[in-house]
């Protein structure tokens, strides 16, 4: 968007596809009953039911089509991401956090102005986004009778619930709730899309103002299988056309003057490490690839309430905790999202300043790249967010949380892999390619300091791009 303003023709490549919105039509897949609109081809859901339980789940029939959320099993973790127009915008929910400043200062240290950022860059973020907090009719509405037990549940154990900036649009949840609309967000679904358009995802801004200028233009099913460069220095971009269904229609080679990657730090990072590899982009230096983090991310299910209060399982959230006793740690609830109705469990997600990391790197035998991440790699994170997770589930009542039980190997914010500063300058143009931009989660340094990342990786390419820009490309 900011360069078609500034008069730059962009084309836009994204591998999925493009969902509409409708307030009535079931456009995205249940997320109690999904089918083929739910992963992306390379996945099913059996193959995921089996790695959770640990033993072998049969075959779920559904249509090969590819749905927006992607699952990447690595060995040792498994990743979830998005495979959309609009991205992750599409699949998170919709939860904006602008970190503490010694937590961002502890990842980024003096590369990135933390004061630059709290007064210019999340601000304009909070604007375009249109971040707010859950209004109070909808927080004591039926379908949060979750949330405020969770509430009640810290102030027990001493820890103050935080009100959570969120993308959520709050009219199209009163629609659901008033049944103006396809109920939706206020039955737990979020991961899997939001039909009605309630999460105000990037398709109903920051792309939609960019197409908007005339000069930026996006493609959807295209999947870029390689990046490199010809000899006149124009970048080269090899590119698959996917119908819907997997199937491949074409393969073509696109040039261009400038390539900026935003394919998120698995995609980003996969198509540096082969470019260096491979050698199209031989000058890409040694810190390709390196400086991935989970951002301390840990799941803990199922975390029962004792409420008497039930409704249904609204997704939004409408509040977090935080934690410094020992490492950083946010705690966040969020209803069990394949059970419409209220069961009276969540599920409780941990963001840790987790300092573990892992790499990527290209195995020629198998012509993939890998990630390579530790066995125990997820336990830091685990252990931090279990400890705060049990001492609130202690205070009073009969909930509980299994000690030690969690998804230990499962990421949902993937960071790094073309770090800022390292792979690339303070400004996210990378060492050795002018021309070449990493605009996205590759670029932070594995951690967005104990918080979700996505208002974090919006703020910073606001910054990058207006550097970048004024530099004049």
């Amino acid at each position: 968007m900011r360069l078609a303003q500034a008069g730059v023709d962009v084309t836009v490549l994204e591998r999925g596809s493009r969902w509409p919105n409708d307030p009535w039509r079931d456009i995205f897949c249940h997320e109690g009953a999904p089918d083929g609109r739910g992963l992306w081809h390379r996945d099913t859901f059996s193959d995921i039911l089996s790695s959770v339980a640990e033993v072998p789940v049969p075959q779920i029939g559904v249509d090969e089509f590819g749905g927006v959320l992607c699952i990447d099993n690595y060995p040792n973790i498994r990743i979830v991401r998005a495979a959309a127009v609009g991205g992750g915008s599409i699949v998170y929910t919709g939860i904006s956090v602008e970190p503490q400043q010694h937590l961002f200062e502890a990842v980024f240290g003096a590369l990135v102005d933390y004061r630059e950022m709290h007064d210019t860059y999340y601000p304009r973020v909070r604007r375009m986004l249109r971040i707010s907090t859950m209004p109070g009719d909808i927080y004591n509405s039926p379908a949060f009778a979750h949330a405020r037990a969770w509430d009640i549940k810290a102030r027990r154990a001493g820890v103050e619930p935080m009100p959570v900036g969120s993308t959520f649009n709050w009219d199209m949840v009163r629609a659901e709730l008033q049944g103006r609309s396809r109920p939706s967000a206020t039955i737990g679904y979020s991961t899997m899309g939001n039909s009605n358009g309630a999460k105000f995802d990037l398709n109903q801004n920051y792309l939609k103002y960019a197409e908007s200028t005339g000069r930026a233009r996006v493609f959807p099913g295209h999947r870029v299988d390689w990046i490199g460069m010809e000899p006149d220095g124009r970048y080269t971009v090899a590119v698959t056309k996917l119908a819907p269904t997997g199937t491949v229609l074409r393969t073509r080679t696109l040039t261009c003057d400038r390539l900026f990657l935003c394919a998120g730090s698995i995609g980003t990072s996969e198509l540096l490490v082969r470019a260096r590899a491979t050698a199209t982009l031989p000058e890409l230096n040694e810190y390709i690839g390196e400086g991935w983090g989970s951002n301390g991310d840990a799941v803990m299910a199922p975390w029962t309430l004792d409420s008497p209060e039930f409704g249904t399982n609204g997704a939004p959230l409408a509040s977090r905790v935080f934690d410094e006793t020992g490492i950083p740690t946010t705690l966040e609830n969020f209803a069990v999202p394949a059970t419409p109705v209220d069961t009276g469990q969540l599920v409780v997600v941990g963001l840790v300043l987790d300092p573990t990391r892992g790499r990527f790197s290209y195995d020629r035998s198998i012509d993939r790249v890998v990630l390579d991440w530790p066995a125990n790699g997820s336990d830091v994170a685990l252990e931090a967010a279990g400890a705060v997770s049990s001492r609130i589930a202690a205070a009073g009542g009969p909930s509980l949380v299994p000690p030690a039980f969690g998804y230990t190997s499962a990421c949902s914010h993937p960071l790094g892999g073309a770090v800022l500063g390292k792979a690339t300058d303070a400004y996210g143009r990378v060492h050795g390619y002018a021309g070449l931009y990493v605009m996205d989660g590759s670029a932070v340094p594995g951690n967005a300091g104990a918080a979700n990342p996505s208002m974090t990786i919006s703020a910073l390419a606001e910054r990058n791009i207006e550097e970048v820009i004024r530099a004049g490309l």
